[in-house]
């Protein structure tokens, strides 16, 4: 404990030097300002942001990208109450109470709840944060190849179950296009091309920043410019530092949203929307106020700021640990440690433990840091939402353009973020999510590795996928997850337990 507490210390005081504070001050504030403007998400940013700082030292760009992760996530809610537009997905849930409020004059109040809000639910994911993910990390140990394999199915397969839960096929397809996309190019194992049709570019594979790029960038911009908005701005007038009583008053609900939205962020490509919907959903059934729910209620504000903004420092649990991403904003955080030469997965805490709490450091600053955004330039961050949508496109595509470019400089790479780019609007179109796509392309190879080299180490008996104890855990898991999602299995499920509870059988 105390070599953590060590280490926690060591990792703050990392970034407390000149560069590191004006890395962490401006990142902080220009994810606050991308967050705050409709069209321009956290994932779009942080993946804009990986082509800007490849020659950074590796620490520098991490905390940058990580700054604008945490002040993206937050500044959603400056439109979410002041337009009723969520500026990003995961504020959708903010609208519902923080509009009303600003309607009814109570838009400074709105924005200090949320601020707060935002700041403790990303305590409570640090904590769990600084006490899980070591204790992960000594258990992914255990893991081999059989065990790699099914936890990238079960990464795919739920994020694609919990990102379209009215239609859960729609996420599961969406998840197999992305491992289809990872089988393009050169193998692991034996180096052999595949998929490529011809095309030389292809068989190095396809890169996953353009990917990433396209998908969540160009598609927006297709987005809006289909779908033109002018919302009407309600402005800020009364009081935005919050009273300790409004602190206080909700603290079961703080800490209740916390510890959901940190599940939702450990659950492999949820995400943060999923969190502060599940976080809403829950305070308004523990509430005793349930009425004004969507009506103006503090509550609910308090409980959908607290999810999300929970579900940064919880993504990073199995980020670090396994590699796997629990947000699309952490699967190209992956992506950037790689480019820079961190190895996240079950041998970071033994080759490189200072990284973990230098990532808490991160996260305690960067909580810091938007809290005194968040209350001191309010008025200047309103004056942000005035800027149309439509004006911003224009630069955001030249960044994509200029970001696919930038990493390997190829042409190519920028076709491969316009095919994302429109590939990504039309499934956006038919509703299909866009994270289960990319996880998919970020986890295809470690499934596809996994598989074939534990069927080798097999001699090609797949018993060993079904027999070893993690292993079996697993796939009953996965099994249980596909099964849940067919409408007859749930009808079924709920006439048993209707069946055999007292109403039932009365």
């Amino acid at each position: 404990m105390f070599e953590g507490f060590t280490l926690l210390g060591a990792g703050i005081a990392h970034f407390m030097t000149p560069e590191g504070l004006f890395n962490l001050a401006w990142a902080s504030l220009l994810g606050v300002v991308i967050g705050a403007l409709p069209g321009l998400t956290a994932t779009m940013g942080v993946a804009l942001l990986v082509t800007l700082t490849y020659k950074m030292p590796p620490d520098q760009a991490i905390l940058c990208l990580m700054a604008l992760y945490v002040g993206a996530i937050y500044g959603g809610s400056r439109s979410a109450i002041l337009l009723a537009i969520p500026g990003t997905p995961a504020s959708a849930a903010t609208t519902l109470d923080g509009y009303p409020l600003a309607r009814a004059g109570k838009a400074g109040m709105a924005m200090g709840i949320a601020t707060t809000s935002s700041a403790l639910g990303t305590l409570v994911g640090i904590a769990f944060l600084s006490l899980i993910a070591p204790l992960l990390a000594e258990f992914a140990l255990r893991f081999g190849s059989y065990e790699f394999f099914w936890l990238a199915l079960f990464g795919v397969l739920i994020s694609g179950r919990l990102t379209a839960i009215d239609d859960p096929l729609k996420g599961y397809v969406a998840g197999i296009l992305g491992l289809l996309v990872a089988m393009i190019g050169m193998e692991g194992l034996h180096a052999f091309q595949r998929f490529t049709f011809g095309i030389p570019s292809l068989g190095g594979g396809v890169d996953l920043i353009p990917a990433m790029v396209g998908a969540f960038g160009f598609a927006e911009i297709l987005g809006v410019m289909k779908d033109r908005i002018t919302p009407k701005l309600v402005t800020s007038d009364d009081r935005v530092l919050p009273r300790l009583s409004d602190l206080t008053r909700y603290w079961r609900t703080t800490i209740r949203s916390g510890i959901i939205g940190t599940i939702a962020g450990i659950i492999p490509g949820v995400g943060e929307d999923i969190g502060s919907w599940a976080s809403y959903a829950a305070a308004r059934r523990k509430s005793k106020e349930a009425d004004q729910f969507g009506k103006g209620s503090v509550e609910g504000l308090v409980a959908a700021e607290t999810g999300n903004s929970a579900v940064i420092p919880g993504a990073m649990i199995p980020t670090l640990t396994l590699a796997l991403p629990g947000s699309a904003s952490a699967a190209v955080l992956i992506a950037a440690m790689f480019i820079h030469g961190i190895r996240p997965g079950p041998m970071l805490m033994q080759e490189n433990p200072q990284f973990l709490y230098q990532i808490v450091g991160i996260l305690l600053l960067s909580t810091i840091a938007i809290t005194i955004y968040g209350l001191s330039l309010t008025k200047l961050l309103v004056r942000v939402l005035l800027v149309p949508r439509e004006k911003l496109m224009p630069v955001v595509y030249v960044l994509c353009v200029v970001g696919s470019f930038a990493i390997t400089q190829r042409m190519f790479d920028v076709y491969v973020m316009v095919a994302f780019g429109l590939i990504g609007f039309v499934l956006r179109q038919m509703r299909y999510p866009m994270a289960p796509l990319v996880l998919g392309i970020i986890l295809g190879d470690l499934l596809d590795v996994n598989l074939r080299r534990g069927l080798l180490i097999s001699d090609g008996d797949v018993t060993p996928f079904f027999t070893r104890p993690i292993s079996a855990v697993l796939f009953a898991v996965i099994m249980i997850t596909v099964l849940m999602s067919m409408p007859a299995v749930n009808r079924g499920v709920a006439n048993v337990f209707k069946r055999f509870s007292p109403n039932g059988a009365s």
